[in-house]
């Protein structure tokens, strides 16, 4: 690792100088402020930091307050990813022209947007920073819902769950699709660095945050973001619900290197049924009837088949 990647244990996580800090107004319990806490104290760097419109930035930038103590954009919803790109395009030019002296340390270029912002408004701008190969770090808050704006779904919301867009009622369970798989298609991309983390799993997310900034070019993080107001979980349940995602694998952890290169970074001792993950959040309560139990069952098989997949993909190395 280079000089300015901070490698700590949890004590010193805990008593660290803050680059976000915890004058937010976040709902108890949200994980957002534990990922983005993750990422901005895993280096010494100098930060530009851009955040679409959502529970992020409406929550850590109050005028005339910020939780921010690094150089941040707020953007429109759609295209954090863009205006990254532009402030790293625009620290090249102005090196390559001489008005950014070489003794002047290259910034790290992050932007934080929400699924909303990134499986479905943002998608065709972050495709296009990836295409055009941006030197920046895009991390997904992956709640799985517009959290923001009323908890409308998403294409990141899982088939079953009830939204305030997909409601469950006497006629319906609630989302009708399954979860868009955006980490594959970022990596489908041939981006040099795409994972998936979630913030219990602390050391392996800063692992990847530290590989993510060695990177030389686009690299995506995926990041389980669970959310208390929309899952409907007690706040200080947060941690315990996203010990039910990485053990009962529906958000397995990962990456994939060069859009080829397959490494699980997970795996837990012990396999937890999905239900157990379905059943700590009452946006899924009504799947438990007797008539919506099949879908539990479908649920179960998906999770289990793509598990497979991702070990197949892990062997074979391609």
């Amino acid at each position: 690792m280079s000089g300015n990647k901070v490698i700590k244990n949890l004590k010193s996580f805990s008593t660290a100088a803050e680059r976000f800090e915890g004058s937010h107004v976040l709902c108890p319990g949200c994980a957002h402020s534990i990922i983005v806490r993750e990422v901005l104290n895993a280096t010494n760097d100098n930060l530009v930091v851009s955040a679409s419109t959502g529970c992020l930035e409406v929550c850590t930038a109050i005028y005339p307050h910020t939780s921010w103590d690094c150089s941040w954009i707020h953007i429109g919803f759609e295209n954090s990813s863009t205006a990254v790109a532009g402030a790293e395009a625009m620290n090249k030019a102005l090196r390559k022209k001489g008005r950014i002296g070489a003794d002047v340390p290259e910034p790290k270029f992050v932007a934080f947007g929400g699924d909303g912002a990134t499986f479905d408004i943002g998608f065709q701008w972050l495709s296009g920073c990836f295409e055009r190969g941006h030197d920046m770090m895009y991390i997904c808050l992956d709640n799985e819902v517009y959290a923001n704006t009323g908890g409308q779904r998403s294409s990141a919301t899982p088939i079953g769950a009830s939204a305030t867009t997909s409601p469950a009622g006497s006629t319906s369970y609630g989302e009708k699709q399954n979860k868009k798989d955006i980490v594959q298609i970022m990596a489908a991309h041939g981006a040099p660095y795409v994972a998936q983390v979630a913030p219990n799993k602390w050391k392996d997310m800063i692992k990847k945050i530290h590989r993510g900034f060695d990177t030389k070019g686009p690299v995506y993080i995926n990041a389980m973001s669970a959310c208390t107001t929309e899952w409907k979980f007690a706040p200080h349940e947060t941690i315990e619900v996203s010990d039910l995602a990485t053990d009962s694998l529906v958000f397995p952890l990962y990456e994939i290197i060069d859009g080829t290169e397959l490494n699980i970074t997970y795996r837990p001792k012990n396999i937890v049924p999905v239900r157990d993950y379905l059943g700590a959040q009452p946006r899924f309560k009504h799947l438990f009837k007797p008539e919506y139990e099949y879908l539990i069952k479908e649920w179960q098989e998906r999770v289990d088949a793509y598990w497979e997949y991702l070990q197949r993909r892990e062997e074979a190395r391609v």
